[in-house]
Parts: structure tokens; sequence; C-alpha cells
């Protein structure tokens, strides 16, 4: 169990024994499924855990020239490379460092697909759009009217152009196997032809398998079935969230209480707009550990406010047991996937120290930041 008090505050946490136990459980399911599973850094590329990573999961996803490159320099393998447009100055790059690319239009396959003949390890896609999607916000759905990720029918036509190894779709986010079976019935409607003419499929992330209630026998059996169908097809899955589901913490302190008409708000030395974006995006509200989830009456109720100046820099509302005073610590739950890696430095406010709590119960702290790093940025 992590020692709070040897912690310096604030700090993201990850803990090693539980991913573990999801790395585990990740390749059950590739070794069961016969698939390819294989890490999103949009997720989670805290690299100086990679070497546990690779214990269980070799390969890796990039969605741009600098994960590509830190799949090749810190995970020692090429990463599956997908973007939405790529840049010439920037290929060079991605082609050393990528043993697939996808591209997301005809456009980018006929302007960068000859730069690759060079490198005959390389095997090129597209990434279509089934135009099915059941993620509710819309800010993460890529399959939403007139998403830019991905082609239609209509545009790709009725063949593929020469050169054309796969195929990539990307339609869930933190969703269930039965989620994924509706999108392969609308993959099959619209594009079941072309199936057969390519050597493999990415079916994209936001496959949460280390959720509690996710029916991973029902994803290895809809995985194995699917291969049957289509024998000719190596199968591609590149979760993010689900390789750091409920992995660690991050701890922040109570730095002031300020009250207004009636609202006690507790001011965090942490950000919610720099440190933990997606609370604002989704929105969602997180789990506060040894807090109501919602106001109790009676009970010490609080807001949640980030120290930066953004007006909308807060959540709330929990109750606590006891009244909360300055110094206090308050554990923030699941805050490792999608955090750490949108992080920003707006208003300089510092940024939380990255530790790993080691399965010996012991604390490395991976990184301190300091001002140094905030100026830098702007040099």
């Amino acid at each position: 169990m992590i020692d709070f008090e040897k912690i310096p505050s604030p700090a993201y946490i990850l803990e090693e024994d539980l991913l573990r136990k999801n790395l585990s459980l990740i390749r059950s399911v590739k070794e069961r499924a016969g698939v390819d599973i294989i890490l999103a850094f949009k997720a989670f590329a805290l690299w100086k855990a990679f070497p546990i990573i690779k214990e269980y999961i070799q390969y890796s996803t990039a969605s741009s020239p600098w994960e590509a490159q830190l799949a090749w320099e810190e995970m020692g393998s090429k990463a599956h490379t997908y973007s939405p447009a790529y840049i010439e100055k920037d290929f060079p790059v991605i082609k050393a460092c990528s043993s697939h690319i996808t591209f997301n239009s005809l456009s980018q396959f006929h302007r960068f697909y000859p730069e690759t003949f060079d490198n005959h390890s390389i095997s090129c896609g597209l990434r279509i759009n089934p135009e099915y999607s059941e993620v509710e916000t819309d800010l993460y759905n890529p399959a939403a009217p007139g998403s830019r990720l991905g082609m239609v029918r209509e545009e790709l036509g009725d063949h593929l152009p020469e050169g054309v190894e796969g195929l990539h779709f990307h339609t869930l986010c933190e969703s269930s196997s039965y989620a994924l079976e509706n999108t392969l019935q609308r993959v099959e409607a619209k594009f079941g032809d072309l199936l057969p003419k390519v050597k493999w499929l990415n079916m994209g992330g936001g496959h949460l398998m280390t959720r509690k209630d996710y029916d991973v026998e029902h994803l290895i059996r809809l995985l194995q079935n699917f291969k049957k169908k289509y024998p000719n097809l190596e199968i591609i899955l590149e979760p993010g969230a689900a390789f750091v589901w409920q992995t660690g913490v991050l701890l922040a302190s109570v730095v002031d209480i300020v009250h207004n008409k009636g609202i006690q708000t507790a001011i965090l030395d942490i950000s919610f707009t720099c440190h933990t974006p997606d609370c604002l995006e989704m929105p969602y509200k997180p789990v506060i550990r040894g807090a109501y989830q919602e106001p109790v009456p009676g009970k010490p109720t609080y807001r949640l406010g980030g120290n930066s100046c953004l007006s909308g820099d807060f959540i709330g509302d929990w109750s606590f047991d006891q009244e909360l005073k300055t110094g206090d610590r308050l554990v923030f739950e699941d805050m490792i996937h999608y955090t750490i890696v949108k992080t920003t430095m707006f208003n300089g406010i510092p940024h939380p120290c990255l530790c790993l709590w080691k399965k010996d119960d012991s604390l490395e702290i991976y990184r301190n930041f300091t001002y140094e790093d905030y100026k830098t940025r702007m040099s």
C-alpha cells in the first residue's frame, strides 16, 4: 500500500503491481485470441515505465514523429504510425521509425507512399470510417458526421490503390467488446469486399479490456471468429487507457479554503485544466479516496478548485467525514491514462512529479519538474 507521507505533493503515482496485473490480462488476450495488441502512446507515454511494459508487450502505436521516435528509442521497436496528415519535413522520421504507416486520405497516400519505396519493411494502409460509433461525447467520437478522420466508402471508391496492404479503423473510446462487435458489422457492411484483399486490419483503440465489467471472454471469441472468417488478416488492437486503467493516482494538497455565498472551495496545489484536462473536456468527476462522490447533507462539502487563474478551473462537489484544512492531502483515483500526456504548464503552475510505487513498497521518483522546465519551453 502506498505510503503517501513519503511522496512529495503534487505527484502522479503509478503502481507497479497494478500495472503488471493489467499487462498480464492484455498479454493473455493477445495470446488466446491470436492477435497483436500494442500500446497507444496517446494515452500513456511514461517511457521510464517501458521496461516493465516490454516484459509483456513489445510494440506501440504513434500518431506523430515524436511518438514514432519514442517508440524506436524507448520501446526498441518500430511504431504502427497513423496521423491525420503527414508533413514533408517530418516524414523522414516517420519512415525511419515506423513498421506500418496508415494514411488518412488518398491524397496523403499518393503523396507519401512513393517515399517508402526505399524501405521495403514498411507496410502501408488506409484509415477507413465505417460511419458508426457508440461514443456519446462528440469531442471523442471519430465517426461523428463530417469527421476528418478516415475515409468513408464513397471517398475510397471500389478499389484499393496498389501498395495498400492494410486497413485501419478507430471508432471506440473506453468501450465494450459489444460496441466492437457492432462496429465490425458496420465495417463488413461498408468495406467487407476489401478485407480479403489486404494483409492486416487495425481495429484501433478504445478497447477497455481491463475494466472490471468488460467481457473479456466475449472479446476473445469475437476476435477468434473474425480471424476464422478472414484467415488472411493479421488483427491489430491498439488500446491506450486499458494498459494503465486504475493503475495509479494523483496526489494533491489543500492550500486554502475560500467561501462565497455558502460555497466552500478547497483550492489545491494542482490545476484541473493543466493536470487533469479530461475532467473538464469529457467532462467527468473523478473519484477521491475516502470522499463521498455526491454531496451528503450534514457532512462537510467542498468544491475543488485548481491553482490557476482560469475561472473554470474547478470541479465539485464532494463531501467528507471531516472538515478539510490547509495541508490535507487528497488522492484522485485512476489518474495515469490521458493525464500526464495531456498536461500543460499554463500559468506556470508547478507540474506534479512523476513517480513509481514499486512492488517492493519503495518509491522511485522518475522526474521532478523545476522552473527551468517551464522557462525553457518558451526559449
